[in-house]
């Protein structure tokens, strides 16, 4: 009998494969299908989504130790069979509470359903060669950049771009390492609604375990699952937010009374922020170029209780008149490689390619220089990526600020409480012009740079 739940996880893997799908957005919706139907529990769906972020993330490792058991190159390989090999391999290499055996006989099993005759035979011989040890050969190849990719699942034009930017091999590995790390859930407190203090009351009363983040309006959740399908996320409490995604909106600094543009808004996470920074006492123009990315805002408003923004669809890289010098404050969180968040998404790395690069600034770019004219003189536009190339980040502000001289880098300021670390983004901060953080244990990697338009 095939088990519901790696055939789940199976199914899922194979949508996000073959479809291109987003890894969190195909689990969602199949769960969602699938949990009345196939009476799942919280456990399974906790090793469902297990098996499909695990094997998304390690993809490029896992391939390396099928190659060195399979005859068969990997492109001859049935999408169904191969997925399954990745299944049963990342359960033998990285879940110590799966017997091997366990492993074995469910892949075994699955590719009976989802293979031709041979099929079980292949997938038996493979399996039982396996062991944790393949995993652990890697780390003695000699290449560096080879070793590092290989060991971490990371693609070798990313760590190619990094070494371009003469960052050393020791930090790219630090960097890639931590692309795999399980996130951690950081929330933001709708202060419009409640407080920290009672969210935590709420929160301990449903048995979540909560601390203080590093942000004053943020707290951490330990072993928190579906956290949006409780009813006080409906009910608009809080929104799930990376910390340092939230920095972009104190690092902006609204004041009650300005006349605010997001242009590039979706899902809105950041210009709810700002509302809630200033208590619903400014203007926000919310754009976003596709009309469901901007109903995804409109439900976020919505369901957050927010009266100060108004949503359009925009296309940001196309000039309009009628918003020259209209606005006190921008934020422009550009479309980017998004490689700073691949321990949430990390089917990012298999869909993107070097080739993306060109095209990714030519956007960045445009939308910079087209943007800082709605900017009224004297006011603050903050430009901002969840990637961490300097080709997407210092390079396009520069190259911006060559050709706008009447533009100028503000010095990084926030305000944040010291319940963690004292002055922990700080650290982060290049030459009083920057914030770039890699990924970490406690967050995303994010770039932010703040813009003056002279008087």
């Amino acid at each position: 009998m095939v088990d519901k739940v790696r055939e789940l996880a199976l199914k899922i893997i194979y949508k996000i494969d073959l479809k291109n799908a987003y890894s969190n957005i195909a689990l969602n919706e199949m769960l969602k299908q699938n949990k009345e139907k196939l009476k799942l529990t919280q456990k399974d769906i906790g090793l469902i989504s297990e098996i499909v972020y695990g094997v998304i993330t390690w993809k490029l490792t896992l391939d390396e130790i099928i190659k060195k058991y399979s005859k068969i190159k990997l492109k001859k390989i049935s999408p169904w069979i191969l997925n399954i090999l990745r299944i049963s391999i990342y359960q033998i290499i990285f879940l110590d509470k799966i017997p091997k055996s366990a492993a074995v006989n469910e892949g075994v099993n699955l590719s009976k359903r989802y293979g031709h005759k041979s099929s079980s035979g292949f997938v038996n011989a493979i399996l039982r060669k396996v062991s944790k040890k393949d995993y652990e050969d890697l780390f003695k190849i000699e290449n560096l950049k080879e070793r590092i990719s290989k060991t971490t699942s990371i693609p070798e034009w990313i760590i190619e771009e990094l070494q371009r930017e003469n960052i050393p091999m020791e930090k790219i590995g630090y960097i890639c390492r931590n692309s795999n790390i399980t996130p951690k859930v950081s929330i933001r407190v709708n202060t419009l609604k409640t407080t920290k203090e009672e969210l935590r009351k709420i929160l301990k009363d449903k048995e979540i375990i909560t601390k203080n983040g590093i942000l004053n309006d943020f707290l951490i959740l330990e072993k928190a699952k579906s956290i949006e399908d409780i009813k006080e996320f409906g009910k608009g409490l809080f929104t799930v937010q990376d910390e340092v995604a939230g920095l972009t909106a104190l690092i902006l600094n609204p004041k009650k009374g300005d006349n605010i543009l997001d242009a590039c808004s979706s899902p809105g996470g950041k210009t709810t922020y700002i509302a809630e920074i200033v208590k619903n006492n400014c203007t926000i123009e919310a754009w976003d170029v596709h009309e469901n990315r901007v109903k995804l805002v409109e439900q976020n408003v919505k369901r957050l209780g927010i009266k100060s923004i108004n949503t359009k669809v925009q296309d940001a890289t196309k000039y309009k008149e009628e918003y020259f010098e209209k606005f006190d404050k921008i934020l422009l969180d550009v479309p980017c490689l998004g490689l700073g968040v691949l321990k949430r998404k990390p089917d990012i790395k298999w869909q993107r390619k070097e080739d993306d690069i060109e095209e990714i600034t030519k956007i960045q770019y445009e939308i910079l220089n087209i943007c800082s004219k709605y900017l009224k003189p004297g006011g603050e536009l903050v430009y901002s990526t969840c990637s961490i190339f300097n080709v997407e980040n210092r390079d396009i502000v520069f190259k911006f600020l060559k050709e706008n001289k009447n533009f100028e880098i503000q010095k990084i300021k926030f305000t944040h409480n010291k319940n963690e670390e004292e002055n922990y983004f700080e650290k982060y901060i290049v030459d009083n012009k920057f914030l770039q953080v890699y990924q970490n244990e406690k967050t995303d990697g994010f770039f932010i740079c703040k813009l003056l338009k002279k008087q």
